[in-house]
This record gives C-alpha cells, structure tokens and sequence, in this order.
C-alpha cells in the first residue's frame, strides 16, 4: 500500500498557522488517514523521516526549511516554509497538487527517493521555486512539461528516472541555466532551437537516452556553456563548427554515439585543460572508435553521417539583437 505523502495540506493546522502566513504540506501516512503521516511503521517511509512532522510547529520538521518574511515596511511578518529537501530520503508516493500552495517554496530537492508519477499541473503556480530535483526516482510518462511553467525556474534535474518520448522545444525557451535530463528514455532529435536557451545556461547534460539525429548548429550559441554530454544516446553527423571554440566550455562528452568528425578546434580542446571525450564514435583517424561495420549502421538512414550545412550563416539570438538596436539607433 502506497502513501500519495507528498505535501498533501497539513488541514489540521491551517487555521493556527495562516496568521504566522506559515503554510506546508504534510505527509498522509499509512492508516492515519488525513492527518500527518509519522512514518515508521509502513514501507513508504523506512528511515522514518516522517516522524517529526507531528503538530503546529512546521519548521522543525526534518527537511523543512523557513525564512523570515517582511512587510512592505521591512517590518517582520512572521516565517514562510522557503525550502522542502529530502534527498535520499527512500520515500514512496507521488507529488500532490496542493504542493503549489506553498507560494513562498524557493527549492524542491526530492532526488533518491522512489516517488511514481509525474509533475502535477499546479506546479506552475510556484512562482518562487529556482530549484527542482526530481532526480533518481521513479517517475515516468513524457517530458513534464508543467516544470517549463515554473515562472522562476532555474535549476531542473530529472535524470534516472522513466520520462520518455521527445524533448519539447519550449525547453529552450526558459530561463533554465542547469538542465539534467540524463539516463531517462527520451527519443527523438535535439530541437533546432536549442540555441534560444538564454546565454546564462551552464550545463545541459542528456546522455543515457535513445536520441538520434545531428546536433544542431544553434548548440554553438551557447556562450556560457560550461559542460555539454551527448553520450551514449545515437547522434550522427559532425560537430557544428564553433562548439569547440565556445570560451567557457570545460567538458565535453560526445563518447558512444555515431558522430563522424569535429572540426580542428576540437583537437586543441585539450591545450585548454577542457575535458573531452569523442571515443566509440565514428570519426576516421582517431582512436578508439567503433568497429566500421557498426558505423556503416548508422541510426537514421544512410545519409546520418553527413553533415548537412546550414542554408543560411548561423546567427545566435544575441546577435540579432544587437544588430537591430544598432539599426535602431543609426540615423
């Protein structure tokens, strides 16, 4: 039997905590029934996290954080629940709706857990949450689109779970400057607009997927990049050609894939102390790449390992805005 713990409402102490402007969810536990599971004594909560989330005092509880909250006159105004963490916490369920109540939640940190499901629809009503890690669990389904809604989202980490089906292109639409979507079963090719991603974005890790096709050319936008990994999915094709000269860029993984080549700039990736690692690949005149007869097998057809240029020259978003100020402002 399986508790739905995460963060239902704490019904019972709404009343006495709303003037404090202190709202949290609560655990509903095996056999309690409505109340606050205590943990213990059931399969869902094996380290007994749950156990001090017992009466009106929400902020001792164990993973729950709070933060003191002003006025408009910087007068205090009692404590809001900022951060819920329960990392390794072993705990089963799903996320609940009323999760989106606490308006003041800044970071969601649920990895090695084994919580099921998906993301529910309210969450996009968190209009404080930076940080969310789902990682590790048991969620499964497409892509949560919902986490793309999350107005204020920055940090997103799905990896090892069961999402599957495409990546969406309004991924690359967000504010989202960490993106772990790495060892799920997503399909499909890489949206052309990943080069939309606001130029603050650091990491973007996908590797462990099913992903086939090339990588494309919007990647070298990327200007802040710091660690990019395509391993082990079914990419084809060569690196677009400035990816290696992105200045930031301190690691990157294009290992167990189909790639054919990469321009001259890779090779002096490591005169730059970036770590990068091209084996198991299809690239002629390097070492440890794959044996030929699987390179001639190449995910997508024949035409995979070609690189099929761009119709026009690449120009990244920052690019064109600064031409059409400067357009703007020329008499």
């Amino acid at each position: 039997m399986e508790t739905s713990w995460i963060l239902a409402l704490l019904l019972p102490i709404i009343a006495t905590q709303a003037a404090l402007g202190l709202i949290v969810g609560g655990g509903v536990g095996i056999g309690v029934g409505g109340g606050i599971g205590g943990g213990g004594s059931g399969g869902d909560d094996p380290k007994g996290i749950l156990g001090s989330w017992v009466g009106p005092n929400v902020c001792s509880y164990k993973g729950v954080f709070c933060s003191e909250t002003r006025d408009f006159m910087g007068n205090p105004a009692g404590k809001v629940v900022a951060a819920i963490d329960l990392n390794h916490a072993n705990l089963q369920g799903v996320l609940v709706k009323e999760l989106s109540f606490l308006t003041d939640l800044s970071l969601l940190h649920l990895n090695s857990n084994r919580f099921a499901g998906t993301v529910p629809s309210s969450f996009r009503e968190l209009e404080s949450l930076t940080e969310l890690d789902l990682s590790n669990n048991k969620f499964s389904g497409p892509f949560p689109t919902t986490a793309l809604y999350i107005p204020n989202l920055l940090y997103l980490d799905l990896r090892f779970n069961s999402f599957s089906g495409p990546i969406p292109e309004d991924l690359f639409n967000t504010k989202l400057d960490a993106i772990f979507l790495n060892n799920n079963q997503f399909d499909g090719e890489i949206p052309e607009n990943l080069g939309n991603s606001p130029a603050s974005v650091i990491v973007l890790d996908v590797s462990s997927n099913t992903l086939t096709g090339h990588l494309p050319d919007s990647l070298s936008c990327l200007s802040e990049i710091e660690v990019l990994n395509f391993g082990n999915n079914k990419f084809s094709g060569t690196l677009p050609d400035l990816v290696c000269s992105l200045r930031t860029l301190l690691n990157l993984t294009l290992s167990v894939n189909f790639f054919s080549g990469f321009s001259q700039d890779c090779d002096r990736l490591l005169f730059r102390n970036v770590g990068f690692d091209f084996s198991l690949n299809c690239i002629p005149g390097k070492e440890f790449q794959r044996p030929w007869p699987d390179c001639s097998a190449v995910p997508g057809g024949g035409l995979s390992c070609l690189r099929i240029p761009s119709p026009k020259p690449l120009v990244c978003g920052t690019l064109v805005e600064a031409l059409m100020n400067s357009a703007s402002s020329t008499p």
